[in-house]
């Protein structure tokens, strides 16, 4: 199990696959003035949203509509797009 600073990591659940998992394996997004934007270093301020870093957890996320029901508002098509665009190129 993950830990950040000899203490148990924080567990936060993805929106794909709906499994709680150690903060530090998931990507963190983030929706902050009608955008959805990657969140790499964990600390860009908005609505924080979390996802696994799977091609598999990525797709049912889109299928589900999980980005627009998650950050509680709307998320356009084309940011959509790029943030997938994004996600892929970030899969592990």
């Amino acid at each position: 199990m993950s830990k950040t600073r000899g203490k148990e990591a924080p567990m936060r659940r993805c929106i794909g696959c709906m499994e709680s998992r150690p903060k530090d394996e998931l990507i963190r997004m983030v929706y902050s003035q009608g955008r959805l934007t990657l969140d790499p270093d964990g600390k860009g301020e908005g609505r924080g949203v979390y996802l696994c870093p799977d091609g598999k957890c990525i797709n049912k996320a889109t299928k589900r509509n999980a980005f627009k029901r998650s950050v509680r508002g709307e998320v356009k098509a084309d940011n959509l797009e790029t943030i997938l665009n994004e996600l892929s190129a970030y899969n592990r």
